[in-house]
């Protein structure tokens, strides 16, 4: 083994400055486009080299904080065989109209293919609210699956083994509500729940921060969440109860910094809460999952994985006390970014997504959904769906990605980005930290605001044409027509949703649920985990909404405060 002095690296170090000195003069006297060089969170370098990836943000050196994959710090992935020994679940994000529609896309992906199913619920079940509410009208199965029952669950998952696949569900304020629904529907299929496997979004303090779908006060839908994080850790050790969500934060204009430092901040919040109810952390940690936005910047969403992981295993292990190395590796989906598609020239949504697509996966995703082309218009039609699936499976049996683990691991300018976000992160932390955490920083709108900064820029960006988006503000067609079919919803999803709970309140043992129910407000009422509350009221077919309604009467309602 050949040993290079100190000295002879520094002498080389000497001649790699020169050098850099000398091109940066013939840089400057050339001419350059009148565009913003820059990434989501300001301008980047024309070159890197080794100079800007000598040593890591948090003063290890470069070396240790690189690692390798499946050992600490996870810089380079999880799992030592990377994509050789399983490639990552290719879930696609669905829903739409009734459980019975539902139903079958989810039918249709599986049959081509697709390794994991994600829900999409409509907007009044993501509020916790009936189909028959009147809050409800007009939106029942626009924009996901309407669920309002138990009877809903198990039709949405009709002839779908639930301990044969992988589910996600999308859904916050009601989480815990709708995870009890899912319970019961296996348990009604013969499948125990230490055999179910998937995740609930369950996020709440990013519903505050960025998307806004909440139903309870900040203190009791945190206490919510721990008794996920209880209940599963005993009865579901598959299941993810809960996926900390920089994808929202970054959909309302947050930078990738920022979307790393305030997932990562709720993540470490969440952790604090179930330690002080008395949890040990790697009775939980590591059951808890990640969810991140892939964004248009190619490099620096892959760097942004990168550091989201180094990030979180140091702080498990050092700040928390995880001993399990289990704790310290997150694990994490991943969807291309919404907020990038056009409806202007919507067939250019498939290219961004499959750029996006590679960038998670160069980043080393264990999930990924890719958007339709068509969702900036409508919930996606199943020719669209079909090809933003086929987008997945291009990318991993055709073109080489999925064959070498982490591919960019030592690029000078992945290297310095990994890094530059990190320490990003961490500055942005003790920002946190000074403001009183995150709860604190929520409640005075001080994250609110640093999103809305963001967003105001970014716009601004556009606007100027300092950063182009092609058939936006650059290369228009003139022709406003949609050249794409569009899925429609009829408003008979919402009549036969409300036929089905009338025949369903009017069949269930009334007296069986009003028990159930109040049993609920006086577990809300005690310091007692709510979830076997729950599950008993979905087993006497209460209703979504009255459910919600049982546990508000105790917690009351979020409101939100005025900051801008």
């Amino acid at each position: 083994m050949t040993t290079i002095s100190t000295s002879a690296v520094d002498d080389e170090l000497d001649r790699l400055r020169r050098e850099v000195r000398e091109w940066r003069d013939r840089y400057a006297a050339g001419q350059l486009r009148d565009v913003a060089f820059a990434n989501s969170g300001g301008d980047v370098q024309p070159l890197y080299t080794a100079l800007d990836a000598a040593s890591t943000a948090n003063g290890t050196d470069g070396a240790d904080a690189l690692g390798l994959p499946g050992a600490y710090p996870f810089t380079r992935g999880i799992h030592p065989t990377g994509y050789r020994g399983r490639l990552w679940t290719m879930r696609q994000f669905a829903g739409f109209g009734s459980a019975r529609d539902t139903n079958a896309r989810y039918r249709f992906l599986l049959e081509r293919g697709q390794t994991g199913l994600s829900v999409a619920f409509d907007f009044p079940t993501l509020m916790g609210y009936d189909a028959d509410h009147p809050r409800a009208e007009g939106e029942v199965g626009k924009c996901g699956v309407s669920i309002s029952s138990l009877a809903d669950m198990e039709t949405l998952f009709a002839g779908i083994p639930l301990d044969r696949v992988s589910t996600s569900m999308t859904i916050n304020g009601p989480a815990i509500i709708l995870f009890a629904f899912y319970v019961v529907a296996a348990e009604r299929q013969g499948v125990r729940a230490d055999a179910l496997r998937g995740t609930i979004q369950n996020d709440i303090l990013k519903e505050y921060m960025a998307q806004h779908a909440w139903v309870f006060p900040v203190e009791p839908a945190l206490r919510l969440i721990v008794d996920c994080f209880e209940w599963a850790a005993e009865h579901a050790p598959k299941w993810n109860p809960i996926s900390i969500s920089g994808y929202h934060i970054r959909e309302a204009g947050a930078t990738a910094a920022q979307e790393l430092a305030f997932t990562l901040a709720d993540g470490f919040t969440y952790i604090e809460r179930a330690v002080a109810r008395g949890l040990a952390v790697d009775a939980f940690a590591p059951q808890l999952s990640f969810f991140w936005d892939i964004h248009n910047d190619f490099f620096e969403e892959i760097a942004k994985l990168r550091a989201a992981r180094r990030i979180w295993a140091r702080h498990l292990r050092d700040r928390f006390g995880a001993q399990d190395p289990r704790s310290w590796a997150m694990r994490f989906h991943s969807q291309t970014a919404g907020v990038t598609l056009t409806a202007q020239q919507p067939v250019n949504n498939v290219a961004r997504v499959a750029y996006q697509a590679m960038a998670a996966v160069l980043g080393g995703t264990q999930s990924l959904h890719t958007n339709s082309m068509d969702e900036t218009l409508a919930l996606p039609t199943e020719a669209a769906v079909q090809v933003a699936l086929r987008t997945q499976q291009v990318l991993a049996f055709e073109t080489g990605v999925a064959n070498v683990i982490d591919p960019l691991g030592g690029s000078y300018y992945v290297e310095a980005l990994t890094d530059q976000l990190e320490a990003q992160a961490e500055a942005l932390f003790g920002e946190i930290a000074a403001v009183g955490g995150v709860v604190a920083a929520l409640e005075s709108g001080w994250l609110q605001r640093r999103i809305a900064e963001s967003a105001a820029r970014q716009q601004w960006e556009m606007e100027q044409r300092r950063r182009l988006i092609v058939g936006v503000n650059a290369f228009e067609s003139g022709d406003d027509e949609t050249p794409i079919p569009l899925l429609k919803v009829g408003a008979e999803t919402e009549a036969d949703q409300r036929a089905r709970l009338a025949a369903l309140r009017a069949g269930r043992d009334a007296r069986r649920a009003e028990t159930a129910l109040a049993a609920l407000r006086a577990a809300a009422a005690s310091d007692r985990n709510v979830l076997p509350a729950i599950l008993d009221a979905a087993r006497a077919d209460c209703t979504l909404y009255e459910i919600r309604a049982a546990m508000e009467s105790v917690f009351g309602a979020y409101r939100e405060p005025v900051f801008f």
